[in-house]
């Protein structure tokens, strides 16, 4: 396994729509235990392919505390199938937003169509921070990011800070 490196904003990369996974073969399941590595260095509890560079429908998960046992999750071509009318917050970050945290309100329960690295499709219930999660790394997926729920003044200042980071660290 290896740790990716994580692409930081303001890179476009994080923009853009990944493309479907075609096949479960080797070259996946490499790169699904690459995520969960990268993730867990890190550390964070999810992470979609795009952030380490790779535009494919797969996200990594884990969700369990500090103290359980491991539980990694893999969802390749995710989609929600159905969401529930209530709504929960949740404060969160991003791996490629570093230090940037802030509070977002999404459906408190989602539905989740996807492929598994079994490959049979699979469908799955979510709520509290699994849904959170799914709901996060699929936006990632579809070029969306979690500063987007947020105000625009405060999105602004959010790439202004990390448009500068990434100058200085040009130089």
């Amino acid at each position: 396994m290896t740790i990716k490196p994580l692409i930081i904003l303001p890179d476009p990369l994080l923009r853009e729509n990944s493309r479907p996974i075609e096949t479960v073969d080797e070259r996946v399941k490499r790169l699904a235990d690459d995520m969960l590595e990268t993730m867990y260095d890190a550390p964070g509890i999810g992470l979609a392919a795009i952030q380490v560079g790779e535009p494919v429908r797969m996200l990594v998960l884990d969700i369990s505390k500090e103290e359980e046992e491991k539980a990694p999750r893999v969802f390749l071509n995710p989609e929600i199938v159905a969401q529930s009318d209530a709504s929960s917050v949740y404060e969160e970050g991003c791996l490629s937003i570093p230090d940037y945290y802030a509070e977002v309100e999404r459906p408190a329960e989602v539905t989740v169509r996807y492929l598994g690295l079994d490959g049979e499709m699979h469908e799955e219930a979510a709520s509290g921070l699994f849904s959170t999660c799914l709901q996060h790394e699929i936006d990632h997926l579809n070029g969306v990011l979690f500063i987007d729920y947020i105000s625009k003044l405060k999105r602004d200042m959010v790439i202004k800070r990390f448009t500068k980071q990434a100058r200085r660290q040009a130089v």
